[in-house]
């Protein structure tokens, strides 16, 4: 079940919050950024898993921490140099991705997952191309997915 919610996605009470990303990325702006700095470890450890396993665009890696999981969805492709900006996200990426994001919450059990405009922001994408693709792979699912249509910052969602 789908719900659209208004406020601030890192006060989600959801058991994961999923988000766009690319191989390798410095998490320097947007959510990323507040992830980063809200769960420093996640950040040194999404480091250590890009360079231990080249991750490709169109797959996820999750992390887990005490009281919260990230979903690391590889929507955007990898930055050029260690200097350069990540690539801009594709359809085709988003669309793998979110297939993969399915698959992790049916492996990992998950009963609720949080959701950003994906691939939306940094990622460049058109969120009425992204939101047919959010639907189509996570409606199906028996949990609660709250889709972050609007951003208002330390505002909690009525989820």
């Amino acid at each position: 079940m789908i719900k659209e919610v208004t406020g601030d996605i890192t006060l989600s009470k959801a058991r994961a919050i999923a988000h766009g990303v690319a191989p390798n990325d410095h998490f320097d702006s947007g959510l990323a950024l507040s992830l980063r700095e809200a769960f420093p470890s996640m950040y040194k450890d999404f480091r250590h898993y890009c360079h231990q396993f080249s991750p490709k665009p169109g797959s996820a890696w999750i992390w887990s921490g005490a009281e919260r999981r990230i979903i690391n969805l590889f929507t955007q492709e990898a930055p050029q140099t260690d200097r350069s900006h990540p690539g801009k996200a594709t359809l085709s990426h988003v669309s793998h991705a979110l297939k993969e994001l399915a698959h992790l919450i049916s492996h990992e059990g998950l009963d609720s997952v949080a959701v950003p405009r994906l691939a939306t922001g940094v990622g460049g994408l058109d969120w009425e191309e992204v939101k047919p693709l959010i639907y189509k792979y996570l409606d199906p699912l028996p949990i609660k997915v709250y889709v972050y249509a609007h951003f208002s910052k330390g505002v909690q969602a009525a989820e």
